[in-house]
Protein backbone atom coordinates (compact mmCIF):
# COMPACT_ATOMS: atom_id res chain seq x y z
CA UNK A 1 0.00 0.00 0.00
CA UNK A 2 1.55 3.54 -0.60
CA UNK A 3 1.18 5.85 2.13
CA UNK A 4 1.19 8.78 -0.06
CA UNK A 5 0.56 9.46 -3.66
CA UNK A 6 3.81 10.33 -5.22
CA UNK A 7 4.75 13.97 -5.58
CA UNK A 8 1.50 14.93 -3.77
CA UNK A 9 1.03 18.46 -1.19
CA UNK A 10 -0.80 17.11 2.14
CA UNK A 11 -3.16 19.89 3.67
CA UNK A 12 -3.41 19.14 7.31
CA UNK A 13 -6.80 20.53 8.77
CA UNK A 14 -8.61 20.48 12.09
CA UNK A 15 -11.73 18.18 12.39
CA UNK A 16 -14.49 19.69 10.19
CA UNK A 17 -12.97 22.56 8.58
CA UNK A 18 -13.96 23.22 5.12
CA UNK A 19 -11.33 24.52 3.47
CA UNK A 20 -9.75 22.34 0.71
CA UNK A 21 -6.58 22.86 -1.31
CA UNK A 22 -3.44 20.82 -2.62
CA UNK A 23 -3.56 16.98 -3.41
CA UNK A 24 -4.29 15.19 -0.16
CA UNK A 25 -6.01 16.44 3.03
CA UNK A 26 -5.27 15.02 6.69
CA UNK A 27 -8.27 15.44 9.37
CA UNK A 28 -6.91 15.49 13.15
CA UNK A 29 -8.94 15.07 16.30
CA UNK A 30 -8.28 18.09 18.16
CA UNK A 31 -7.59 15.82 20.98
CA UNK A 32 -4.67 14.34 19.43
CA UNK A 33 -1.43 15.82 18.77
CA UNK A 34 1.51 15.50 16.77
CA UNK A 35 -0.51 13.42 13.89
CA UNK A 36 1.24 12.85 10.49
CA UNK A 37 0.51 11.19 6.88
CA UNK A 38 3.70 9.12 8.60
CA UNK A 39 1.48 7.38 11.31
CA UNK A 40 -0.98 5.71 8.14
CA UNK A 41 1.82 3.33 7.30
CA UNK A 42 2.14 0.04 9.66
CA UNK A 43 5.75 0.37 8.50
CA UNK A 44 5.97 3.80 10.39
CA UNK A 45 4.99 1.55 13.81
CA UNK A 46 7.42 -1.37 13.04
CA UNK A 47 6.87 -3.75 15.50
CA UNK A 48 3.65 -2.14 17.21
CA UNK A 49 1.98 -2.62 14.25
CA UNK A 50 -0.16 -5.60 14.28
CA UNK A 51 -2.23 -7.24 11.23
CA UNK A 52 -5.68 -8.18 12.07
CA UNK A 53 -6.43 -11.09 11.16
CA UNK A 54 -10.52 -11.49 11.99
CA UNK A 55 -13.25 -10.10 9.65
CA UNK A 56 -12.66 -7.58 6.93
CA UNK A 57 -11.19 -7.52 3.65
CA UNK A 58 -7.61 -7.17 5.26
CA UNK A 59 -5.59 -3.64 5.08
CA UNK A 60 -5.92 -2.87 8.98
CA UNK A 61 -3.58 -2.96 11.96
CA UNK A 62 -3.80 -2.90 15.48
CA UNK A 63 -1.20 0.04 16.65
CA UNK A 64 -0.02 -0.76 20.37
CA UNK A 65 0.79 2.64 21.44
CA UNK A 66 -0.55 4.32 25.20
CA UNK A 67 -2.95 3.99 26.52
CA UNK A 68 -5.30 1.81 24.13
CA UNK A 69 -3.71 1.73 21.18
CA UNK A 70 -5.68 2.55 18.00
CA UNK A 71 -6.91 0.37 14.96
CA UNK A 72 -5.45 1.49 11.51
CA UNK A 73 -7.33 0.77 8.61
CA UNK A 74 -6.91 1.34 4.68
CA UNK A 75 -9.83 1.44 2.50
CA UNK A 76 -10.10 -1.26 0.01
CA UNK A 77 -13.01 -2.78 -2.53
CA UNK A 78 -14.82 -5.61 -2.23
CA UNK A 79 -16.37 -7.71 -4.61
CA UNK A 80 -15.66 -7.80 -8.80
CA UNK A 81 -13.71 -4.19 -8.50
CA UNK A 82 -11.33 -5.17 -5.74
CA UNK A 83 -9.79 -7.31 -8.83
CA UNK A 84 -9.35 -3.74 -11.06
CA UNK A 85 -8.90 -1.26 -8.27
CA UNK A 86 -8.63 -3.06 -4.84
CA UNK A 87 -7.13 0.26 -3.51
CA UNK A 88 -8.53 3.29 -5.33
CA UNK A 89 -11.60 4.96 -5.70
CA UNK A 90 -12.54 7.43 -8.08
CA UNK A 91 -12.17 10.70 -7.17
CA UNK A 92 -14.83 13.32 -6.95
CA UNK A 93 -13.26 16.19 -5.06
CA UNK A 94 -11.96 15.59 -1.44
CA UNK A 95 -16.08 16.38 0.70
CA UNK A 96 -16.67 12.87 -1.24
CA UNK A 97 -13.66 10.97 0.15
CA UNK A 98 -14.55 8.10 2.23
CA UNK A 99 -12.59 8.25 4.83
CA UNK A 100 -12.91 11.90 5.44
CA UNK A 101 -16.53 11.42 5.82
CA UNK A 102 -16.52 8.28 7.82
CA UNK A 103 -14.25 10.69 10.37
CA UNK A 104 -17.00 13.63 10.45
CA UNK A 105 -19.77 10.64 10.77
CA UNK A 106 -18.01 9.31 13.63
CA UNK A 107 -17.92 12.55 15.24
CA UNK A 108 -21.54 13.34 15.15
CA UNK A 109 -22.56 10.05 16.65
CA UNK A 110 -20.38 10.22 19.47
CA UNK A 111 -21.82 13.76 19.78
CA UNK A 112 -25.41 11.54 19.98
CA UNK A 113 -24.22 9.27 22.57
CA UNK A 114 -24.00 6.18 20.87
CA UNK A 115 -21.14 3.76 21.14
CA UNK A 116 -18.70 3.88 18.66
CA UNK A 117 -14.95 4.38 18.71
CA UNK A 118 -12.66 7.18 18.88
CA UNK A 119 -11.64 9.01 15.19
CA UNK A 120 -7.86 9.75 15.80
CA UNK A 121 -7.27 10.93 12.30
CA UNK A 122 -8.10 10.36 8.84
CA UNK A 123 -6.03 10.73 5.34
CA UNK A 124 -7.81 11.19 1.88
CA UNK A 125 -4.55 11.17 -0.99
CA UNK A 126 -5.58 12.06 -4.94
CA UNK A 127 -3.79 9.75 -7.04
CA UNK A 128 -2.49 10.00 -10.09
CA UNK A 129 -5.81 12.25 -12.32
CA UNK A 130 -8.93 10.66 -11.55
CA UNK A 131 -8.23 8.14 -8.47
CA UNK A 132 -7.89 8.89 -4.71
CA UNK A 133 -6.37 6.53 -1.79
CA UNK A 134 -7.86 6.38 2.15
CA UNK A 135 -6.99 5.38 5.37
CA UNK A 136 -8.61 5.92 9.16
CA UNK A 137 -7.21 6.01 12.49
CA UNK A 138 -9.69 5.59 15.38
CA UNK A 139 -9.01 4.47 18.84
CA UNK A 140 -9.08 0.88 20.12
CA UNK A 141 -11.89 -0.04 22.05
CA UNK A 142 -9.60 -1.97 24.99
CA UNK A 143 -10.51 -5.50 25.65
CA UNK A 144 -13.13 -5.80 22.36
CA UNK A 145 -13.80 -8.68 20.38
CA UNK A 146 -15.70 -9.58 17.07
CA UNK A 147 -19.33 -10.03 18.42
CA UNK A 148 -19.08 -14.25 17.03
CA UNK A 149 -15.57 -14.37 18.86
CA UNK A 150 -17.24 -13.04 21.90
CA UNK A 151 -17.46 -15.85 24.54
CA UNK A 152 -21.22 -14.16 25.78
CA UNK A 153 -22.32 -15.39 22.05
CA UNK A 154 -25.28 -18.14 23.19
CA UNK A 155 -26.44 -15.58 25.92
CA UNK A 156 -29.52 -14.78 24.91
CA UNK A 157 -28.91 -11.07 27.44
CA UNK A 158 -26.54 -10.02 24.81
CA UNK A 159 -28.65 -10.63 21.93
CA UNK A 160 -31.25 -8.58 23.90
CA UNK A 161 -28.77 -5.93 24.68
CA UNK A 162 -27.67 -5.62 20.47
CA UNK A 163 -31.57 -5.17 19.69
CA UNK A 164 -31.67 -2.72 22.09
CA UNK A 165 -28.00 -0.52 20.66
CA UNK A 166 -29.50 -1.16 16.84
CA UNK A 167 -32.42 0.74 17.58
CA UNK A 168 -30.94 3.25 19.43
CA UNK A 169 -28.86 3.77 15.62
CA UNK A 170 -31.96 3.13 13.64
CA UNK A 171 -33.72 6.06 16.22
CA UNK A 172 -30.91 8.60 15.15
CA UNK A 173 -31.23 8.01 12.10
CA UNK A 174 -28.09 5.67 11.08
CA UNK A 175 -28.31 3.52 8.10
CA UNK A 176 -25.43 1.26 8.84
CA UNK A 177 -25.31 -0.38 5.38
CA UNK A 178 -22.40 -3.20 6.03
CA UNK A 179 -24.29 -3.95 9.65
CA UNK A 180 -22.15 -7.54 10.01
CA UNK A 181 -21.03 -9.12 12.83
CA UNK A 182 -17.92 -8.52 12.51
CA UNK A 183 -18.59 -4.76 12.26
CA UNK A 184 -20.19 -5.23 16.03
CA UNK A 185 -17.68 -5.19 19.19
CA UNK A 186 -18.52 -6.78 22.36
CA UNK A 187 -16.60 -5.44 25.21
CA UNK A 188 -17.31 -6.41 28.62
CA UNK A 189 -20.92 -5.95 28.74
CA UNK A 190 -20.95 -3.07 26.52
CA UNK A 191 -21.51 -3.31 22.66
CA UNK A 192 -20.04 -1.01 20.15
CA UNK A 193 -20.58 -0.74 15.89
CA UNK A 194 -17.53 0.01 13.81
CA UNK A 195 -16.78 0.37 10.39
CA UNK A 196 -19.08 3.36 9.10
CA UNK A 197 -17.72 3.54 5.25
CA UNK A 198 -20.23 4.38 3.29
CA UNK A 199 -22.98 4.66 6.08
CA UNK A 200 -25.11 8.00 6.18
CA UNK A 201 -27.37 9.55 8.66
CA UNK A 202 -30.94 9.86 7.03
CA UNK A 203 -33.36 12.64 7.58
CA UNK A 204 -36.68 11.83 10.27
CA UNK A 205 -39.25 11.31 8.30
CA UNK A 206 -42.68 10.06 8.57
CA UNK A 207 -42.90 7.87 5.81
CA UNK A 208 -43.04 4.13 6.25
CA UNK A 209 -41.16 3.73 2.42
CA UNK A 210 -38.75 5.89 4.56
CA UNK A 211 -37.45 3.21 6.81
CA UNK A 212 -36.59 0.68 4.45
CA UNK A 213 -33.26 1.16 5.23
CA UNK A 214 -34.05 -0.38 8.75
CA UNK A 215 -34.80 -3.52 7.46
CA UNK A 216 -32.26 -3.57 5.30
CA UNK A 217 -29.69 -3.20 7.87
CA UNK A 218 -31.33 -6.50 9.97
CA UNK A 219 -31.33 -8.56 7.14
CA UNK A 220 -27.96 -8.02 6.21
CA UNK A 221 -27.08 -8.61 9.81
CA UNK A 222 -29.11 -11.83 9.80
CA UNK A 223 -27.23 -13.05 6.85
CA UNK A 224 -23.98 -12.43 8.30
CA UNK A 225 -24.98 -14.34 11.60
CA UNK A 226 -25.77 -17.29 9.57
CA UNK A 227 -22.71 -17.67 7.95
CA UNK A 228 -20.39 -16.24 10.64
CA UNK A 229 -21.58 -18.10 13.19
CA UNK A 230 -21.03 -21.86 13.24
CA UNK A 231 -20.59 -22.76 16.72
CA UNK A 232 -24.43 -22.18 16.82
CA UNK A 233 -26.82 -24.74 15.87
CA UNK A 234 -29.55 -23.21 13.09
CA UNK A 235 -32.10 -23.67 16.14
CA UNK A 236 -29.88 -21.92 18.78
CA UNK A 237 -29.28 -18.96 15.67
CA UNK A 238 -33.16 -18.74 15.20
CA UNK A 239 -33.67 -18.44 19.12
CA UNK A 240 -31.67 -15.74 19.79
CA UNK A 241 -32.07 -13.68 16.27
CA UNK A 242 -35.77 -13.47 18.07
CA UNK A 243 -34.33 -12.23 21.30
CA UNK A 244 -32.28 -9.34 19.10
CA UNK A 245 -35.90 -8.72 17.72
CA UNK A 246 -37.40 -8.51 20.94
CA UNK A 247 -34.63 -6.06 22.18
CA UNK A 248 -34.96 -4.37 19.12
CA UNK A 249 -39.04 -3.70 19.30
CA UNK A 250 -39.05 -2.71 23.01
CA UNK A 251 -39.02 0.73 23.26
CA UNK A 252 -36.96 2.77 25.34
Amino acid sequence: MVCRAEGTDLLTVAAGSPKRSGKSVLLVSPEYKGVTESWFCPEFWQEKARPVTSGGRGGAWFIDTEPSGMVLRHYRRGGLMAHLAEKTYLFAGFDQARSLAEFRLLGQLRSLGLPVPEAVAAIAWKYRLFWYQAAILVKRIPGAVTLSDSERLSDKSLWVQLGQVIRRFHDNGLDHVDLNCDNILVAGDQIYLIDFDRCKLVPESDNEADSAWKQRNLERLHRSVRKRCPALSAVQRDDLWQHLLQGYQRQP
